[in-house]
């Protein structure tokens, strides 16, 4: 099995289902390998690694972080989860638009998202460990989020009534949100 790379319906995201060397056990992969996801075109520098351990139906986001805007690298090492990614950037032909896939432990695939995104999932098994790269550290005065169930978003989350913090319940709506706040299209892609 090759690492295989493909973009997500929003420009800049990717799907990543790394080699997975498996026999009677158990398996092996690499969770990172700059050289080979430079040449797959994700050139991010990663400084620092989170993990997030969740019970079923918890739901975290959409999350994001500017300045000091944040690439992720994601992926699940046990159970699954509904990952989101929403568009964020001022002036993005996509602005506004969402892409989703499921991570789990099982099928070992990774999403990268790069700057100027708000991420989130929604935990589908009974508990879900979820671990990611970030190419910015933790600035809490730069943390913006988005509400959730946003209407003009209109994100399909296969939870019907997910657990969400008191942060998250009063995050704005991505329209709400201070235009001066969001990260810019142009200024990210040149």
């Amino acid at each position: 099995m090759v690492m295989k790379v493909y973009e997500a319906d929003l420009g800049g995201v990717f799907v990543i289902e790394p080699d997975v060397f498996e026999d009677e056990r158990g398996c092996f992969l690499e969770t990172f390998h700059s050289d080979r996801y430079l040449a797959s075109g994700i050139a991010s520098t990663f400084c620092q690694d989170n993990l997030s351990i969740s019970k079923a139906g918890v739901l975290r986001g959409l999350h994001f972080q500017n300045p000091n805007a944040q690439a992720k690298l994601i992926y699940v090492t046990l159970g699954e989860v509904f990952d989101v990614v929403v568009d964020v950037r001022w002036g993005s032909p996509t602005f506004g638009q969402w892409a989703s896939v499921y991570l789990s432990g099982k099928n070992k695939r990774q999403l990268y998202i790069p700057e100027g995104f708000a991420h989130g999932f929604c935990v589908t098994s009974d508990t879900a460990t979820l671990a990611y790269k970030c190419s910015d550290l933790y600035v809490p005065g730069s943390e913006l989020s988005v509400l959730w169930n946003d209407a003009d978003i209109a994100i399909d989350w296969p939870v019907a009534d997910p657990v969400v913090s008191e942060k998250d319940l009063a995050a704005p709506r991505l329209k709400d949100l201070d235009r001066d706040r969001l990260p810019v299209y142009a200024l990210l892609t040149q």
